[in-house]
Parts: structure tokens; C-alpha cells; sequence
């Protein structure tokens, strides 16, 4: 095999479980979208690693379609980032094991807050789905890498899955293009919106 033929294999590789997303998508999902738009505080979203940057992403997604957002990296989070969060926030965790040692910190502070918790993972019996409000389970056959450890294909699925939230949630709160011009005035996208008006 060439460098094409690994190339092709690993987007095959990550295919397939986004095919088989779709069948996954329950009403532990739809509970959560709920639970995101009654929020009177803001989404706060943690996680560490690659998880920690697709949090990153999910939280600036969400912040400019409508819902107030913020990303606590879980390692500052024990470390005075926590202060951030209060009691009508909700804490959206990203952890593909759901036993990151770093996110599991957080909890006991969290509950004292007394936060609503979502948490985005494959381990659907892991500390982290137990103990979270809801549990959003995704399954991937494997990694897309020859060793089969590097966080692609569940990374990937954690992306699709943070958008495709960040969009039904969106939706769900009529949000329209001239507020999101007002967020995003600038950029291609702040150009072509103020040509729209």
C-alpha cells in the first residue's frame, strides 16, 4: 500500500462508523438538547487532549448560533478555572473512556455547585455516564490509524456529534441570520452577511 491507499483506508475506516451513527442518535440526545435550551446560565463545555479540542470547537460553535458557551480545560479547572462555573450552568464533558482522571476531578466540585452534567462518550458504563444527569453513547469499530490508538475515528464522531447538537439546538431556538451577523461581524462571513442586509 502507498500513502494514498492509507489515506483512503483510514477515511473507510471513519466512514463506517458515521454510517452507523445514525442508529445511535436516542432520546438521551434529545434530552440533552432540552436540557441545553432551558439553560438559564451558560454551557460550559470541558475535556482534556483531543477531546479538549473538539470541546474547544463545540463551545465556540455553540456561543455564535445562539447559546452563551464557554470551554474550562478540566486540568485548570482544578486549578481555579471552576470558579467560572455556577449553579445554573450546565457542564458538558467530552471524555471518549469517560474515566479521564482529569475530568473525574472535577465532579465532586461540581456537585457542591450543583451543575446539570452531560457528558459525550463511548463508555457507556464508565464513572462519567454514571454519574452525569445524561449520558450521550457513541460506538466506533475502531480507530483509524494502524495501531488502532490515536483518537481519529472517535474524535471525529465527537465533532459530528458537538455540531450536530450545536445546529438542532440552534434550531430549536429560532435563531436567525441577523444574530448571528451580530456575532460574526467580522470575516468572510460578517462581509457577505452585511452584503445580505
Amino acid at each position: 500500500m502507498n500513502a494514498l491507499d492509507y489515506m483512503k483506508e483510514a477515511i473507510d475506516i471513519q466512514s463506517q462508523s458515521i454510517e452507523k451513527l445514525m442508529n445511535q442518535i436516542n432520546r438521551q440526545y434529545r434530552e440533552a438538547i432540552e436540557m441545553m435550551k432551558a439553560c438559564k446560565g451558560k454551557i460550559v463545555v470541558t475535556g482534556v487532549g483531543k477531546s479538549g479540542h473538539i470541546g474547544k470547537k463545540f463551545a465556540a460553535s455553540l456561543a455564535s448560533t445562539g447559546s452563551p458557551s464557554f470551554f474550562v480545560h478540566s486540568c485548570e479547572g482544578v486549578h481555579g478555572d471552576l470558579g467560572m462555573i455556577q449553579k445554573d450552568d450546565i457542564v458538558f464533558i467530552l471524555s471518549n473512556s469517560g474515566e479521564t482522571p482529569e475530568v473525574l476531578h472535577l465532579l465532586p466540585t461540581l456537585e457542591k455547585i450543583g451543575t446539570k452534567n452531560i457528558v459525550l462518550t463511548s463508555g457507556e458504563h464508565s464513572s462519567l455516564a454514571r454519574w452525569c444527569d445524561i449520558a450521550l453513547i457513541y460506538k466506533y469499530d475502531k480507530e483509524a490509524d494502524h495501531l488502532g490508538l490515536a483518537p481519529t475515528t472517535s474524535s471525529t464522531m465527537s465533532l459530528l456529534i458537538a455540531d450536530a447538537l450545536a445546529i438542532a439546538l440552534s434550531r430549536l431556538k429560532n435563531f436567525d441570520k441577523e444574530t448571528f451577523h451580530l456575532f460574526h461581524p467580522g470575516g468572510d462571513l460578517g462581509r457577505r452577511l452585511s452584503v445580505d442586509e
